[in-house]
């Protein structure tokens, strides 16, 4: 599914209406009414409570007049505020103005802080708010007067509806621009935007329904959207297929270079991952010290000793045994504990040109790559790069808040320079590719805050790799499975004190449940 930035959206409503011939009239029928549907669905006692419409001057104002229209028109109790001057309503939104006005409903002008003092005796009396104030063009900070207004329903705690986005929040950063209604569910038209989808955004979103108002398929390719939106269909068609008759030499064979002293559990829990996944061999690789340790930990993965530089730590000296080890593997993961020593870090910038299976670099494998992204440009198989917004941040030269302000930007950006996929982990994880393209993945939840949760991912997508997947449909795959796998223990066991090594244990599961397609997705579009 697209997920569209604010300039998208308008460029596909300006083609449906130009190009397409459907009256920008009619798409604001069809997203009223939509939006309707969906009140009445959300909020069964709607006939018993007081509804309060708050409009703008824009677009997003005359999505809220037809809204009220619709309920009128159903008996309900329904008081329009505008919180502008009637004359500065124009075209369509204005015409709806009109219809509503045409049937005896008083709407209350509000344009101004002093009228809105005045004003509030009435709106407390309202029992829930349709926000229609501001739409998703908003690209700078909420003005002091709708400031006021967004906080005074704010602290009503009256449940409110937003219309197509929660007024103040922006649709391209999902921040909100001063201030922003925190509404209880929101109606959105086309496509989810970006700020609906990402955080914190998704907070004040909430329960989020996407409404078709009319824009054919044709227009939307045409505008070709960077952001997609993960979801269960699109993850089932990337897993390798498995026929009856295949045995373990036919479902790939997996090295693991990761651990050091005090992290051979991530190098455990990566194998086992990558097992997991349904990888039919998984060899790991590890400091010689290290080997005794590992295989009393590991059962089902192979262990190979490898030289080091000093005890439990991998140095250039391994370099030549990991090469002769990649020979017959369809894929190498590198990273997870593997710690950031020099001789470690050498390792991982000779190594990696020198790689010709696909590639998944994780933890400190990348931390090693910090100040040689030009490493990556050197590597001739594909590449996935697994950061959390720390490592990103030393990959960039940057900080985690400036990451964290523009993850898909950041993301897409390092992935068209290097020519990799990146995965930026994370509260709905980023997968960028080389060409531009961004994927959301809506999975996941706060219990993943945990350790080992990486590792695990690593070992994943890596299985997925071994077994025929394309770097890129193993990075999809895997961050929708594992944030999937998560789900269902948060439900089943509880949110918080789930471990990674059960994430792990639960990707079996989540791979059945997708192939039988009862996999997790959002709410449905609503026609």
């Amino acid at each position: 599914m697209y997920v569209v930035t604010a300039s998208e959206m308008r460029r596909m409503d300006e083609a449906t209406i130009t190009e397409f011939g459907l009256p920008g009239r009619v798409l604001m029928e069809n997203a009223g009414r939509g939006a309707v549907r969906l009140l009445l669905r959300r909020f069964p006692a709607l006939s018993s409570l007081r509804i309060g419409v708050l409009a703008g001057r824009g677009n997003n104002g005359g999505d809220g007049f037809v809204i009220a229209r619709y309920l009128v028109q159903r008996g309900l109790a329904v008081t329009p505020y505008l919180f502008a001057r009637r004359e500065e309503v124009r075209g369509d939104a204005a015409a709806n103005l009109t219809l509503l006005e045409s049937l005896g409903v008083p709407v209350i002008e509000v344009p101004d802080t002093d009228r809105f003092g005045e004003a509030l005796a009435h709106l407390q009396c309202q029992d829930l708010w349709v926000d229609a104030l501001l739409g998703t063009g908003l690209t700078s900070q909420v003005r002091p007067f709708y400031h006021e207004v967004i906080d005074f329903i704010n602290d009503t705690k009256k449940p409110v509806l937003a219309v197509d986005i929660p007024s103040g929040l922006s649709s391209d950063t999902a921040r909100p621009c001063g201030t922003a209604i925190r509404a209880r569910a929101t109606a959105t038209f086309g496509f989810p935007k970006l700020g609906h989808v990402l955080y914190p955004g998704v907070a004040y979103t909430a329960d989020l329904e996407i409404i078709d108002i009319g824009i054919p398929p044709h227009i939307a390719r045409a505008v070709a959207p960077l952001h997609r939106l993960l979801d269960g269909e699109t993850v089932r068609g990337l897993l390798p297929d498995r026929r009856a008759d295949t045995h373990k030499g036919q479902t790939g064979h997996l090295l693991v270079i990761a651990g050091s002293p005090g992290k051979t559990g991530a190098a455990a829990m990566s194998a086992e991952s990558a097992l997991r996944s349904g990888a039919g061999l998984v060899t790991l690789g590890v400091a010689e010290s290290l080997n005794p340790i590992m295989e009393a930990k590991v059962t089902e993965a192979m262990t190979c000793p490898l030289p080091e530089s000093f005890p439990g730590v991998l140095g250039e000296g391994a370099e030549a045994p990991v090469l002769t080890l990649l020979k017959g593997k369809q894929c190498l993961a590198i990273g997870p504990g593997i710690g950031t020593a020099e001789g470690t870090a050498r390792l991982v910038r000779q190594l990696l040109p020198r790689v010709t299976v696909p590639m998944v670099i994780d933890a400190d494998g990348l931390n090693c790559l910090a100040e040689s992204t030009g490493i990556l440009d050197r590597c001739t198989a594909p590449v996935v790069i697994t950061p959390h917004p720390g490592e990103m941040a030393r990959l960039t030269g940057t900080t985690s808040a400036e990451i964290q302000s523009d993850r898909p930007g950041y993301a897409r950006k390092f992935a068209v320079s290097h020519g990799v996929h990146v995965v930026l982990k994370g509260a709905r994880t980023v997968v960028a590719f080389p060409d531009g393209q961004v994927f959301i993945n809506p999975t996941g939840n706060a219990g993943m805050a945990a350790g080992g949760m990486g590792d695990v991912l690593t070992g994943i997508i890596a299985g997925l790799i071994c077994q025929g997947a394309s770097a890129a449909e193993a990075a999809l795959a895997g961050v929708y499975l594992h944030g999937a796998a998560a789900d269902t223990l948060a439900d089943t066991i509880g949110s918080v004190g789930f471990l990674a090594g059960e994430v792990a244990r639960a990707i079996p599961g989540q791979l059945a449940a997708c192939r039988r397609g009862n996999a997790p997705d959002l709410p449905p579009m609503e026609y």
